[in-house]
């Protein structure tokens, strides 16, 4: 699988693919990956919500669309007997195909997704806006901003903010400065 945009994102274009991806245990399997690396499907059995036997069939139902991989042994720690799995890359990205079938995967995928975000957003403003230092408050938040544009004009925006978010995305963890902490970059292009 080619990872040829700046975030080295994974691009998913199988309606097969976005199924899968749009079920519960498999998105959190994979975003627990991204976030925090390898993990066994019993580590990762309590944030998933199922039992490690069911998150070990569903991490082997994501690797059949190449989402996620076995971890290097040098990449895990402890016992290299167990299975150990990691996200084939730090992200993903939706490229819908044309037909029937391809939009209605796109939508079930999509719709997820939506709900993610939100549930994201809910936890932020529970947990952990209020804890954040004013230099970070100032920073932080939303932004809604409607602008009419083209079809190819999205592409290119969307693109160049790719290019932006690039490098601080590439950065090696040894290569951030301190102070430097996760940040959730949401982005949302909703034509009306």
């Amino acid at each position: 699988m080619s990872l040829t945009n700046p975030l080295s994102d994974v691009p998913i274009s199988d309606p097969q693919a976005m199924r899968a991806l749009a079920h519960p245990v498999r998105l959190a399997a994979l975003s627990f990956l991204q976030r925090n690396g390898p993990a066994t499907a019993t580590m990762l059995a309590p944030e998933v919500d199922a039992t490690p036997s069911v998150t070990s069939w569903h991490l082997r139902h994501l690797a059949t669309f190449g989402l996620v991989t076995d971890a290097d042994p040098d990449e895990v720690p402890g016992d290299k007997r167990q299975r150990w799995w990691k996200a084939a890359a730090r992200g993903f990205r939706i490229e819908p195909g044309d037909g029937p079938e391809a939009q209605a995967a796109y939508e079930v995928l999509g719709r997820r997704l939506f709900e993610v975000a939100r549930e994201q957003i809910d936890t932020w403003l529970r947990d952990t806006a209020p804890g954040l230092s004013p230099e970070w408050l100032r920073v932080a938040g939303l932004s809604n901003t409607q602008v009419s544009l083209t079809p190819d004009e999205l592409r290119t925006l969307d693109a160049q903010i790719d290019q932006l978010l690039g490098p601080y995305v590439m950065r090696p963890e040894a290569d951030r400065p301190a102070g430097a902490v996760p940040v959730r970059v949401l982005r949302h292009f909703l034509p009306s």
